[in-house]
């Protein structure tokens, strides 16, 4: 089977706190759930690069080069990467209203309350927000 969605994710990292996205009730994909900005990835484009761009265009920040890859998911037609962002210029602001209706930093336990777009969440956030083996 070919992978038809090739998605970056966006994990957006401050002290104990991580950026979450609320997804409108009316998307198609994963309505009505907490996840982390991102989105296809377009031709020629790497994980980074769309993980910067998909800031830009839903958060109106300009990501710096400073990132790390955390991990890839490849499951059916999906391939997605998570990338933490290390350093970024301005205010994550919500600039793409027709895809998320709050924005909200949110600690371990906070985001552990939410309503996540996937079962596997709680176990990357653990090892972002806790560090590994937690």
């Amino acid at each position: 089977m070919s992978v038809e969605h090739r998605v970056a994710v966006a994990v957006l990292v401050d002290g104990h706190r991580v950026l979450m996205c609320h997804r409108r009730a009316d998307r198609t994909w994963y309505p009505d759930v907490w996840d982390f900005p991102g989105g296809h990835l377009e031709d020629g484009e790497t994980a980074v690069d769309a993980a910067r761009r998909e800031c830009r265009e839903e958060l109106g920040i300009e990501v710096a080069a400073a990132h790390e890859e955390l991990g890839r998911w490849v499951e059916g037609d999906e391939d997605i990467t998570f990338v933490r962002l290390l350093s970024w210029d301005g205010t994550p602001r919500n600039v793409a209203p027709e895809e998320h209706d709050d924005l909200r930093w949110v600690t371990l336990a906070e985001a552990l309350e939410l309503t996540l777009a996937d079962p596997r969440y709680p176990d990357l956030l653990r090892r972002v927000l806790v560090g590994p083996g937690v």
